[in-house]
């Protein structure tokens, strides 16, 4: 199923670790992206901007491949 604007969401891991934006800052994530639900409030291109409304965290930026809905 591909995500959609108002999915809630979490990064998958294995895609983010090992991913070209991880390479090219720090690898470091924090345990949120994968442990809580995301809201996706915009999507452009291949990416999708997520907003993790439980914790007070910025919104970020991540590729489509990289999420998986959060059930």
């Amino acid at each position: 199923m591909a995500v959609k604007k108002g999915n809630m969401v979490r990064a998958i891991r294995e895609k983010l670790e090992n991913s070209l934006e991880a390479k090219a800052s720090d690898s470091r994530f924090p345990s949120y992206l994968f442990e809580t639900q995301g809201e996706v409030v915009d999507i452009k291109g291949d990416y999708a901007l997520v907003k993790f409304g439980r914790v007070p965290t910025p919104n970020i930026w991540l590729k489509l491949e990289q999420l998986e809905e959060f059930v």
